[in-house]
């Protein structure tokens, strides 16, 4: 319990401080924990870089490109490196994109972005020292809707020069799957330019060709409901795909993500859940 107090209290200090929480953890990150390359050009536009993880012992890993939330408003590539070292301590490589934000980034700019950077990611990955039979999309928050509307939408990746079936499985961490109707006006805008307000929804492009979901979320999220993530994985199974939810008592929106940093995963198994999945996602169920 010391050792959860203090965390609490560095936090409550950092943010006295002005730093974001998300910097403190990622400054609790031992150096030389991941193998790191930053800045790496996936397109041409400023925004359009990652920076890619790989853990200290020998390939071929899996990999995941992960998507940061933000309300598809917010957020920075360099913030993350917490979540880069939790899966590099599992042996997975991980790739964090940043990518076009509202207003500049709003739909479908940021996805479009988001496909960019996964079939930079997918079609290297054997070049990258990872495994190509498991790359793994995977999100918190807007983030997990940009990872699973990837995953489950066809064309995004197609338009991209990827295909789909590249995909060994995708993770959603607190993300809105099924969100219609648009009733903030700060989201109203994000999506303002879709002709069709489903084309914006995962849940809308569930199907048996998607490839395997891992969603997890905590019982006490108000931001993003749960029932997201049921609803999703209802939707995904009976279109014949697998899709399985994790719910964590008592972890709030940001508790789901937080529980990736080394103070904070006694409260929840999410790093081990999103470690084993991607080391070895499900088959797809077969048909009949």
């Amino acid at each position: 319990m010391p050792g959860r107090r203090r965390a609490a209290a560095l936090l409550g200090t950092a943010l006295l401080g002005g730093c974001t929480p998300l910097g403190l953890l990622d400054a609790m990150v031992p150096r030389g924990s991941a193998q790191a390359d930053t800045g790496i050009a996936y397109g041409a536009h400023p925004r359009q870089r990652l920076d890619l993880y790989r853990p200290a012992g020998g390939g071929p890993w899996p990999l995941v490109v992960w998507f940061y939330g933000g309300a598809w408003r917010s957020g920075d590539r360099g913030d993350y490196r917490f979540v880069a070292a939790a899966l590099a301590g599992h042996g997975i490589a991980t790739a964090i994109p940043d990518y076009r934000l509202y207003p500049e980034g709003a739909f479908p700019t940021f996805l479009e972005d988001a496909a960019e950077a996964t079939a930079w990611a997918g079609t290297r990955a054997a070049a990258l020292g990872a495994d190509p039979a498991r790359v793994v999309l995977a999100g918190h928050s807007a983030g997990a809707h940009i990872a699973l509307l990837l995953a489950l939408d066809a064309r995004r990746l197609a338009r991209a020069g990827w295909d789909r079936r590249g995909l060994a499985g995708a993770i959603g961490l607190a993300g809105p799957y099924d969100f219609l109707p648009l009733r903030d006006p700060a989201v109203q805008a994000v999506f303002a330019a879709a002709d069709d307000l489903r084309e914006t929804q995962p849940i809308a492009f569930a199907d048996a060709g998607a490839p395997p979901l891992l969603l997890l979320t905590g019982t006490d999220d108000t931001t993003v409901g749960p029932g997201n993530s049921d609803r999703l994985a209802a939707r995904a199974r009976a279109a014949g795909g697998s899709a399985e939810v994790r719910r964590y008592p008592g972890l709030a929106h940001i508790g789901v993500l937080t529980a990736l940093a080394p103070p904070f995963r006694w409260r929840a198994p999410v790093l081990a859940d999103m470690a084993a999945f991607a080391a070895a996602p499900p088959p797809l169920p077969r048909a009949g």
